[in-house]
């Protein structure tokens, strides 16, 4: 009888768990996308960070069973606390680690209960009527901090102004190569957006001319590198998501010691493209229009914007509120592991 005990208490190889989850998984039945991948991946490699550093067990003592309820809500926790993550940051954290322990119900079904009571964590609610994004008048004082008398500098106002006058997500961005931007008018560029759909955004003939000269001086314009990477790391490979935001802060902390109220902490990409939608809002576009241009599958999710513009335009009417000595009405108003690190590294390069 003890021996049963024992086999039932016995947890698959956690090494050999997470690849065949990736490989077999996630790339093989899901058909996920390597920006699905990368990122899922990345909520391991901030995971295996949090067990060394809160918990003082390293890669290669990880064991499955250590992976439960009370340890994901604290590693949840942590990544708000140390990299200042969003609620709807640590909700796709979570996600990753749920769909993982899907997978282990089948993959493991002996311990069912430990998998389930992680898939049935709830996410953060967020305020979805706050969005955070730049005015103008931040978004050009952040431009002005990039050098155009060098040719990084060159190369760094024209990614991050593509970023931005396109409204992309970070991943579309680094998926861009010189094919994509049409060269004879209309400018347009096309765009792969979430779920391999492609969108076409108008390119203006400020941004052409950036984008025509950067390719000029980087030689990308030439026969055979049409479909290189339009933004590369300095390895030539695809950029990342984290070297993206490392670029964006370079400048964002030069700008915030000119003006700190204009330029909010920890700037990410998604905060280009939030910034750029709601100036569109501002310039009156139709919100029919910016869903498009944006990629949105439903209006819904670009109203956001418009309901985070109208707070703001009835915060700036109460700021600048007049008493002209009418009294208010006493009723309220009806409006209120070294070889797993190293693994886990290489799926980016699937």
């Amino acid at each position: 009888m003890r021996a049963n005990k024992d086999h039932i208490n016995i947890y698959p190889d956690l090494y050999l768990c997470i690849e065949k989850y990736f490989t077999r998984y996630l790339a093989a039945e899901c058909n996920a996308s390597k920006h699905t991948i990368r990122s899922y991946r990345d909520t391991w490699m901030h995971f295996l960070e949090y067990m060394k550093e809160c918990n003082h067990i390293g890669v290669e003592k990880l064991k499955l069973e250590q992976l439960d309820k009370d340890t994901v809500l604290h590693f949840l926790d942590w990544l708000q606390t140390k990299f200042k993550n969003s609620s709807a940051t640590r909700n796709l954290r979570l996600a990753s680690i749920k769909s993982f322990c899907n997978f282990m119900v089948y993959e493991d079904p002996v311990h069912i209960s430990q998998w389930v009571e992680i898939v049935r964590i709830r996410p953060h609610k967020s305020k979805s009527d706050d969005i955070r994004y730049l005015t103008v008048e931040g978004m050009e004082l952040l431009f002005k901090q990039i050098p155009t008398d060098t040719k990084q500098g060159r190369r760094d106002m024209t990614m991050l102004y593509t970023l931005y006058n396109l409204a992309l997500r970070a991943s579309e961005l680094t998926h861009l190569t010189p094919s994509c931007i049409r060269i004879s008018r209309p400018y347009i560029a096309t765009i792969l957006g979430k779920g391999a759909k492609k969108r076409i955004v108008p390119v203006d003939d400020t941004l052409y001319k950036i984008i025509y000269q950067y390719m000029d001086e980087f030689q990308l314009n030439t026969s055979g590198r049409t479909e290189h990477w339009l933004f590369s790391n300095c390895y030539g490979g695809i950029l990342t998501d984290t070297g993206i935001r490392y670029i964006i802060n370079k400048y964002a902390d030069m700008a915030r010691k000119d003006n700190p109220n204009l330029i909010p902490m920890n700037i990410g990409p998604h905060d280009f493209r939030r910034s750029r939608a709601m100036h569109w809002l501002e310039a009156g576009i139709d919100i029919f229009y910016i869903k498009d241009l944006l990629g949105h599958v439903s209006v819904d999710t670009t109203q956001r914007y418009a309901r985070a513009d109208s707070k703001m335009k009835r915060k700036a009417l109460e700021e600048a509120y007049i008493d002209i000595g009418i009294e208010e009405p006493n009723e309220k108003s009806w409006t209120k592991d070294p070889k797993l690190m190293k693994y886990l590294k290489g799926l980016s390069k699937q």
